[in-house]
């Protein structure tokens, strides 16, 4: 006959068992959940930059970077006579609509809300190049118009950004300046 004890200890080591497989199984199934999670946070990050992406398709946007692409100043002075709100309504325009959709995605690569190694992979020529170019300019108009924080997001999305492309192109230290 068996002993009463081999019993009562065979019943304690399945049901630590039981115990040790449950445990695994949650364990795994919270792996599988974060993996999910993650990817689904990875999905919804490309589709926001995609959407914003085919803004350069847009005929608007596209005419408005050509066109501030030919843009040439001396100073913040010669700016604002050439193009500037009151001189140049409709070149003002062009520049908000590039300006403001930087300063947008500056947000939210801040934010977290968009990884900015994608940022860089679709546009950090146009991200570096845009900055390079207006730096001088808005550097005065923080000064000028006392307002430290105009395009305060564009900027830190050049930072971001142009430390990626550094670490890529490191041969190239300026690489859309004029």
């Amino acid at each position: 006959m068996v002993d009463i004890t081999i019993l009562q200890s065979i019943s304690y080591i399945a049901g630590a068992l039981g115990v040790c497989v449950a445990a695994v199984y949650y364990m795994m199934t919270l792996k599988a959940q974060q993996n999910n999670m993650k990817q689904t946070l990875e999905t919804r990050q490309a589709q926001i930059l995609m959407s914003l992406y085919s803004k350069f398709q847009d005929p608007e946007f596209a005419d408005a970077w050509e066109e501030v692409q030919t843009w040439e100043w001396k100073d913040y002075d010669d700016f604002t006579a050439k193009y500037g709100r009151k001189s140049s309504p409709e070149k003002y325009r062009q520049l908000t609509v590039i300006g403001n959709f930087f300063e947008g995605l500056g947000v939210l690569v801040k934010r977290g809300f968009i990884d900015p190694t994608l940022v860089d992979d679709l546009m950090s020529m146009y991200v570096i190049g845009f900055w390079q170019k207006m730096e001088p300019y808005l550097r005065e108009v923080r000064v000028r118009l006392n307002s430290p924080t105009t395009a305060e997001y564009m900027e830190y999305l050049y930072d971001v950004i142009y430390k990626i492309w550094m670490q890529q192109h490191p041969e190239t230290p300026k690489p859309f300046s004029q």
